[in-house]
C-alpha cells in the first residue's frame, strides 16, 4: 500500500475515528485503526466491538492495499507534524511495518494485518430517515445529562429514542433517566421514523454522535434495526450496537396532577442555588426550597460548615411548602432550559416535581425530591 494525502485532512479524519479506540486494550488489534487505500481515497475505520466509526477521504493512491496501525500513536504523530505538510504512508508488506514520511520526518510503525481487524457487520436496517444535525444535537443535549452511570441498571445507560403520538401528531422522542431525574424532549418525527422500534442508544455512542455534529444545517441519515443504529454524517459513518434491554415505562413517573405553579427567573435562581450550595456536604448536596406567596427562600444547613440562606421574588400563589432537591441536579436542569424563566409544577414535598421552560414546551424534566 502506498498513499499520499494532506496532513490537515488526515488529522481531521483521525480525530473522528481514534476517539472510539480505548486507551487500554487486552486485544491488540482493537488498539489499531484500519487504513484501506483504493481508487482515489483512503478509508479509516476504528472499533471497540460495540461502536464503529469509518470515514473516507480523498488521497493520491500509488498502490492500493490495507493495513492497521496503533490509533493513538498515529494520531499524535500527525497532530505534531507542521501545518500544510504532505503525509506519505508506505507499507511494502515486509516485516509488518509501515513507513510514514512527511518532509524530513520518518517514522517506522509496527502494523498488524488487515485480516485480523473485526467488522461490526450491520445487517439490515428496518427504518431509515434523515434529520437536521441541529435537531439531532438538540435531542441529545437536552437529555444526555440524565443518562445513568450505574452499570447494574444497564438499560438506563443510554438515551431511549422512539416515535410517540402526541395529540394526533407523531413525534420523535428522546428520554433519559437515572432514577433521580428524567429528561424528555420531542421533535416532529421525520418521514421514515413513524413506526420505528423503541431503541436505547448507548452513552458512548451518544457522546461520539454529539462530537460529529460540526454543521447544524447538515442532514444526518439515521438507520435503525432492533440491534444496531447507524448515523451517517457525509463521509463519516458511526455504527453502534444498541443496549439489549427494556427501557422502563417512564410515563408512570411523569406527574400529571401537580397543581402548584412556581415561576422563577432562571438566571438569578441558578446563581442563588449555586451560591447557597457552596457549603452543602459533598454527599448530600441538598438545598431546601421554602415557597410562599411571591417569595422563595433557598437554604442549606451543614452541621460541619454552617448554613446559608437566600431569598428571591417569584411568581407563586398556592399554599406555602418546603421541598428539598439535590443542588447539582437542579442546576443541571436549569442549564437545559432555553427561556429566561423556569416553571416548576409542585405537588407535595414527597412527590416528583415537573420543570419546563413554560407550559407545553417540547422539553420536559422530572426531579425527585430529597428529604431535608
Amino acid at each position: 500500500m502506498k498513499v499520499t494525502l494532506e496532513r490537515a485532512a488526515l488529522l481531521k479524519s483521525l480525530g473522528h475515528v481514534h476517539r472510539v479506540v480505548e486507551r487500554r486494550n487486552t486485544i491488540p488489534i482493537l488498539s489499531n485503526v484500519l487504513l484501506r487505500a483504493d481508487g482515489q481515497s483512503l478509508l479509516l475505520k476504528a472499533t471497540d466491538l460495540d461502536l464503529e466509526v469509518t470515514e473516507r477521504l480523498p488521497a493520491d493512491v500509488g498502490f492500493p492495499g490495507a493495513t492497521t496501525l496503533p490509533a493513538h500513536i498515529l494520531y499524535d504523530i500527525v497532530r505534531k507534524l507542521p501545518d500544510g505538510a504532505q503525509v506519505s504512508l508506505d507499507a511494502n508488506g515486509e516485516g509488518g511495518q509501515l513507513q510514514l514520511r512527511s518532509g524530513r520526518s520518518r517514522f517506522n510503525l509496527q502494523a498488524l494485518p488487515e485480516s485480523d481487524f473485526p467488522d461490526l457487520a450491520a445487517g439490515d436496517f428496518s427504518h431509515d430517515f434523515s434529520l437536521g444535525a441541529g435537531d439531532l444535537k438538540r435531542l441529545i443535549e437536552k437529555t444526555q445529562f440524565a443518562i445513568s452511570t450505574e452499570e447494574t441498571r444497564y438499560y438506563l445507560n443510554g438515551i431511549f429514542l422512539h416515535a410517540a403520538d402526541v395529540e394526533g401528531h407523531v413525534m420523535l422522542r428522546a428520554v433519559a433517566t437515572d432514577g433521580h431525574r428524567l429528561a424528555r424532549i420531542d421533535i416532529p418525527a421525520p418521514k421514515g421514523a413513524v413506526g420505528m422500534p423503541g431503541v436505547i442508544v448507548p452513552r458512548k455512542a451518544v457522546a461520539e454522535v454529539l462530537k460529529l455534529v460540526e454543521d447544524p444545517a447538515q442532514e444526518v441519515r439515521v438507520e435503525i434495526s432492533t440491534t444496531k443504529v447507524r448515523f451517517t454524517f457525509g463521509d463519516v459513518v458511526l455504527t453502534s450496537k444498541l443496549i439489549d434491554g427494556t427501557f422502563p415505562d417512564y410515563m408512570r413517573v411523569i406527574p400529571s396532577g401537580n397543581d402548584k405553579r412556581l415561576v422563577v427567573d432562571r438566571g438569578p435562581f441558578a446563581a442563588a442555588v449555586d451560591r447557597v450550595s457552596t457549603i452543602s456536604s459533598e454527599r448530600g448536596r441538598a438545598v431546601k426550597l421554602a415557597v410562599a406567596e411571591g417569595k422563595l427562600t433557598l437554604s442549606v444547613t451543614n452541621p460541619d460548615s454552617g448554613s446559608a440562606v437566600e431569598e428571591l421574588d417569584v411568581d407563586y400563589d398556592a399554599a406555602p411548602m418546603d421541598i428539598g432537591f439535590n443542588a447539582r441536579y437542579l442546576l443541571d436542569i436549569t442549564e437545559q432550559l432555553d427561556s429566561d424563566t423556569a416553571l416548576f409544577k409542585l405537588a407535595d414535598p414527597g412527590s416528583p416535581t415537573l420543570v419546563q421552560d413554560r407550559e407545553g414546551a417540547s422539553a420536559l424534566y422530572v426531579l425527585m425530591p430529597m428529604r431535608v
